[in-house]
């Protein structure tokens, strides 16, 4: 009686072994590679039914649940896309679930990138569904933003767009008051110009400072970027600005009357808003290339004459002009 009790009891164990191998340790009916996307606030019994259902793991939803309680951490599974490897047995995938780094898809908008590109952009990127809206320039903050497969378009660029609310809401009530600017739009409208006039980080707030102490005293900005965005809509325009353009009255053209133009020329980073609301402080009121890819600056306009001649003569040099 003792060794047939021992023998049901060891094929008990060996059963169990095949059942939990069958069960937890082998991959499902169709070996993958698969993608899952997990939803915030998935539970592992609605992430079993979506395995399941693409034949990732053997026997059925059910079962995956009973293993994982038994064998597995315990530990939530997370929200994300996952890559499960081919041929990854549910125990594997459990782990990944819970522990692994879900796929990391990113798309990137750099400052000073005008609403049209912004568009092309979003309209370009993989995975994603749907149209992909035009945003109203100067209303999306230039970031590194994730996305899942399959989320629309459109929910993306308006991701975007919350942030920059989020980013304004935050540095308004900080300005100092140095600049004349009335309205968080007003920041953003000079804040695109400040990002189109320099590429150096160093430089921001002087330039935020030279054009404040401009609005200041009523002076025009002379923003060449002002003059080429109603052409291209933001877009390089490729060719020298010409005199006809720079006298066109185009509500943005700021060769053309003094103040700020009718709207935003591209979506300001946060870094250029800052310093539009926290410019330097200088007396200078006029700027030209370095040839560094830099400016130097004047307070006086024949400081500045002397500043052209010699950026002049650098062109020359070039070969430039």
């Amino acid at each position: 009686m003792i060794k047939r009790l021992a023998w049901l009891a060891g094929f008990a164990a060996a059963a169990l072994l095949v059942v939990t191998w069958l069960l937890w340790w082998r991959p499902g009916a169709d070996p993958g590679p698969h993608t899952i996307i997990v939803e915030e606030g998935s539970t592992l019994g609605s992430v079993a039914s979506q395995l399941e259902q693409i034949d990732a793991i053997p026997g059925n939803s059910t079962t995956f649940r009973g293993f994982a309680r038994l064998f597995g951490s315990g530990d939530p599974v997370q929200a994300g896309e996952f890559e499960l490897p081919q041929g990854a047995s549910a125990s594997a995938i459990l782990d990944l679930l819970q522990h692994g780094q879900p796929v990391q898809r990113l798309i990137t908008i750099p400052e000073g990138t005008p609403s049209i590109l912004v568009q092309e952009r979003v309209a370009a990127t993989p995975h994603l569904v749907g149209e992909a809206p035009l945003p109203e320039e100067g209303s999306v903050l230039p970031n590194s933003y994730g996305y899942q497969r399959g989320e629309a378009r459109a929910a993306v660029i308006a991701r975007m767009q919350s942030a920059m609310d989020k980013t304004l809401a935050e540095l308004w009530p900080k300005r100092t008051g140095k600049c004349p600017v009335n309205s968080p739009q007003e920041a953003v409208n000079l804040a695109a110009i400040v990002e189109k006039e320099t590429a150096k980080p160093a430089e921001r707030r002087t330039v935020a400072g030279v054009y404040c102490n401009r609005l200041r005293i009523g002076m025009k900005l002379d923003a060449d970027p002002t003059v080429i965005y109603p052409i291209t809509k933001g877009k390089p325009l490729g060719r020298r600005i010409l005199r006809s353009e720079l006298m066109a009255d185009t509500g943005y053209n700021t060769y053309r009357s003094p103040g700020l133009p009718a709207g935003p020329i591209a979506n300001p980073g946060r870094d250029s808003i800052a310093a539009v609301l926290d410019p330097a402080d200088t007396s200078a009121i006029y700027f030209v290339a370095d040839g560094t890819g830099g400016h130097i600056f004047a307070d006086t306009f024949a400081e500045h004459q002397e500043n052209v001649r010699r950026w002049y003569a650098i062109r020359r040099a070039r070969g430039e002009m």
